[in-house]
């Protein structure tokens, strides 16, 4: 019981973190309508990211090993949500790092 209220904190505490790796612009200039490749944009995003990532998707999976709960369910399919939503924004950031303008400009 102790292990599963630790992880409930540890998510709760891990919530601003996945919330600015999903809100965060891959490209800032983008965002202010700027037509430009930002070389520093997808990092930041990616630093952010990675932790949420490992953070929910370990909370996800645990918390679905002890579905006999409906709580311990329905927080694992809200893991999973933060989870998607964030790989969402990192994949995004993954591609605009590699893409062809940005391997020529920001190596």
């Amino acid at each position: 019981m102790r292990a599963i209220l630790v992880l409930y904190l540890a998510l709760v505490a891990a919530l601003p973190v996945a919330l600015l790796a999903t809100v965060l612009p891959v490209n800032s200039y983008r965002a202010q309508g700027i037509e430009a490749l930002d070389c520093d944009g997808p990092a930041g995003v990616l630093l952010f990211a990675l932790p949420a990532l490992l953070l929910y998707g370990a909370g996800a999976i645990l918390l679905y090993r002890k579905r006999n709960r409906r709580l311990h369910l329905v927080a694992s399919l809200c893991c999973l949500l933060v989870f998607l939503a964030v790989g969402w924004n990192a994949v995004a950031a993954l591609r605009e790092s590699h893409g062809a303008a940005s391997v020529e400009a920001c190596a």
